[in-house]
């Protein structure tokens, strides 16, 4: 499926805003926004990956001018997040694209409910 270089960079200018205000690096908006139009899962990971990393340098780059960074702390999970990153990656080709597509949905609904009520 074709999609539009316009739709897609107004899709990114959308997920860079919302990702720099939340951390969370749009991947939890750019992996069900790609598959809504047509991609595979496995292919909407991949390319969401690429996406978060250009994101992040840029956001990373606006919050350490800020100050906003604990260098400690992002070099300590980072590390647990490539060990698990690579555990992922290779355990993702064994869960079937429909199965992968509803546990998705749900940890995204199971996030925003606990959003919602929390205090704070």
């Amino acid at each position: 499926m074709l999609v539009s270089t316009l739709l897609l960079l107004s899709l990114g200018v959308g997920v860079g805003i919302l990702a720099s205000f939340t951390g969370l690096g749009g991947g939890f908006l750019v992996v069900p926004l790609l598959i809504m139009l047509g991609y595979e899962s496995y292919k909407a990971v991949g390319t969401s990956f690429l996406t978060i990393f250009i994101i992040s340098i840029s956001a990373l780059a606006a919050h350490a001018s800020l100050q906003h960074v604990d260098l400690r702390l992002g070099v300590l999970l980072g590390i647990g997040g490539v060990l698990g990153a690579q555990l992922g990656s290779r355990l993702v080709e064994y869960v079937p694209t429909n199965l992968f597509n509803k546990i998705f949905a749900l940890i995204l609904v199971a996030l925003a409910v606990r959003m919602f009520f929390s205090k704070g």
